[in-house]
Order: structure tokens, then sequence, then C-alpha cells
């Protein structure tokens, strides 16, 4: 059993707990509009606050692959050096066995903050989605790797029509041809195999340029406007020139977590990665 399966398996567990109800893109936006404030997390990835690539910054505590990374964690103040720093949206891990993180974490940011924010979580049931939602979630993460096409064109459907952005990760190209299918317009390839953990930045360079092919893109250097789709790399991006390589073959943006808080000088690194 990978990790992945054994995280998925989990989520089957916590999710089992929620109340029974069915869920309609409706009542979702009702609960957006009971929420108040929505944060664009598109348009701030379109158009980056500062530097010349958007940047998602991740409030992350420990992950399975690294173990704890930030021993004096404090969500709101890591959350609040991002904005200051530059960042345009913010990821939060809500997962608590396996990240450390929680949907209290959420809730907290999203009142000290401004940034858009997304849910950093494995989706497996729609009543997650909800709880993004009431806890002050401006996007989710769809992992095309845990979910059925049903369940994948679903829950898209549900969280675009409520007025969310979906985050639609892909890590091969088979994934992609699914996200492709349901119309995604957000999609972040993940350069972190999870099944093995090993990360190589060259999974972007041949995604992009597989989805610039099928948009009938020709190749070209720093076109990042070249397709409709907005591309967001993520994970293994430790330097200003693994940036400057990902902005190359077509990524709007970049997701962050591992290597802006384990150097402890948050808004020296932010600032240096986004230029």
């Amino acid at each position: 059993m990978t990790i992945l399966d054994k995280i998925v398996a989990e989520k089957k567990t916590e999710v089992a707990r929620l109340p029974e109800r069915a869920l309609a893109a409706g009542d979702l936006r009702d609960a957006l509009l009971e929420r108040g404030e929505r944060r664009d997390f598109v348009a701030a990835l379109q158009h980056p606050r500062h530097g010349d690539i958007a940047l998602i910054a991740e409030v992350k505590k420990a992950s399975p692959s690294a173990g704890v990374i930030c021993q004096d964690f404090d969500p709101v103040r890591i959350a609040k050096e991002y904005e200051v720093a530059g960042a345009s949206c913010l990821s939060v891990l809500t997962d608590g066995k396996f990240f450390q993180g929680s949907l209290d974490h959420l809730r907290q940011i999203r009142a000290a903050v401004k940034l858009p924010l997304l849910r950093k979580d494995f989706m497996i049931d729609e009543r997650q989605i909800l709880e993004a939602i009431e806890w002050g979630a401006d996007a989710i993460l769809l992992i095309v790797a845990i979910l059925s096409d049903e369940q994948l064109k679903k829950f898209h459907s549900l969280a675009v029509e409520a007025g969310l952005a979906a985050l639609v990760e892909v890590h091969d190209e088979t994934e992609l041809a699914r996200a492709m299918k349901i119309g995604a317009s957000l999609i972040g390839v993940n350069n972190r195999n999870l099944k093995d953990f090993k990360v190589d930045l060259a999974t972007t360079e041949r995604l992009a340029a597989k989805l610039n092919s099928s948009a009938g893109v020709p190749p070209a250097p720093n076109r990042q406007d070249a397709c409709a789709t907005l591309l967001v790399a993520e994970s293994g991006i430790h330097t200003r020139a693994d940036v400057e390589r990902l902005k190359k073959c077509g990524a709007h943006a970049i997701l962050v977590g591992e290597s802006l808080i384990r150097g402890g000088d948050i808004q020296s690194k932010v600032r240096e990665l986004i230029g």
C-alpha cells in the first residue's frame, strides 16, 4: 500500500463521520453567500501582486516525505509573512494525520490576511467542498489520481458552479487528459510522484508541452499566455533557477511550501523566487 493509498483510506474514515446529506451547486452557492467576501483565486494568479510569476505560498507544518518541516509552527504568522512578501494566494493544509494541518488553521488565516485561500486536502466527497466553504476557502484541490472520472467531473462542476476555484492536480499524461476532458481551466502539475515521492521538474515541462500541443500552441520560451489554461507548477521548487525553468515551459504560477518555511527567512525566500 502506497502512502497515497493510506491517506485516502484515512480520509474515507474521516468523511464517514460527516453528517449525511446530498449537495447541489445551489447549496454550495448559498453557503458562499452566507459566508460573504468572495476572493477571486484565479484572478489573483492571472495578475501577480509582485514579481513576474504568481506564487501560491503553502502554510505547511509537516509532510509524509519530509516529516516536521517547521518546529515552531504558527500558521497565522507564516501567512502574514507570505502576504507581506508578495504571495498572490495561500495554500493551507487541512489534513491532520499526515500533514499536521487543520481546518481551524484555514479559519484563523482567513481572518488574518486578505489573500485568496486554497484548501489543500484530499477531496473524495462533496461534503468536503461544503466544509471548505464554511471554514474559509476560496479554492479546492482535486487530485485526479484519487478520483474516478465521475467524481472528478461532479466535484469540478459543483465547485465551479458554486463560485469556487478548482485546482485540478495531475502527475502524468493520462491524468492530464482526464483533467482536460472535464474542461479544467486551472491545472496543477505535481512534480512529486505521490507513489514513491520522487521529484522531477521535467514533469511540468513534459505536461506543459502536451497541454500547449493540445491547444494548438507552438512551443515558445517565456510564453506563459500562450494557452487559455492556467498552469500551476507544484513541488520541488527551491531556487530562482527552478522558477525560470518552469516559467520558460509555460507555468503561470508556482505552489511552494517546504523551501519557503524550512529556510527560516520566509520573506527573503519569497522575494527570491518571484523575482
